[in-house]
Formats: structure tokens, sequence, C-alpha cells
């Protein structure tokens, strides 16, 4: 069974503190779904109409564990305290074995 990442992209964060309230309870909600964050923040470099934006890197055992981990009641609960707090776009893709 391959990896999984998911790639949290932010364009805007239009609520500091919302985003707060979601970060405080989101990576615990996804690291007991068993995500492991790899990287977050501010890209050091952007390419070929690439964005300067906030970008997070989470690693899963399978892509079946990345779903679950979204559609989980702790990551719900946290996604709902960011409510549109921020425009971002989040995908799951299947690493390349």
């Amino acid at each position: 069974m391959a990896k999984a990442y998911w790639v949290a992209t932010y364009r805007a964060i239009k609520s500091p503190d919302a985003m707060a309230a979601y970060a405080k309870l989101s990576r615990p909600a996804i690291e007991a779904a068993g995500g492991r964050v790899l990287a977050r923040g501010m890209p050091v470099a952007a390419y070929e109409h690439g964005l300067m934006e906030r970008v997070v890197l989470i690693e899963f055992d399978s892509v079946e564990r990345a779903k679950a981990a979204y559609e989980s009641p702790a990551y719900k609960a946290a996604h709902d305290l960011l409510g549109d707090g921020a425009d971002r776009d989040i995908r799951i893709v299947e690493a390349a074995e």
C-alpha cells in the first residue's frame, strides 16, 4: 500500500484568530489519525507561476488513512473553528513508488 500526502495551500488567511483556533485542534486530530506533518510554512522559493503562499504537507500510511483523517469528527471540529477564516485548498495524493 502506497503512502499518501495531504497538501494544503493557503491563498489567504482572513482571520488569524480563527486560524489559531483551528491550528490548536487540527494538528492533534491529524496526528491521532496517523498523519505526520512533514512541512508547514511559507515557501522559500516558487517557480513557474508558483505562489508564495502557506503550504502544509502531511504524510499518511495510505490514501484511506488520509481521507479518514479529513472526515474524522476530531478534524471536523477543527475545521468548523476555521470556518471561512482562510481561503485554501486541500489535496490528497498517492505517493509514487
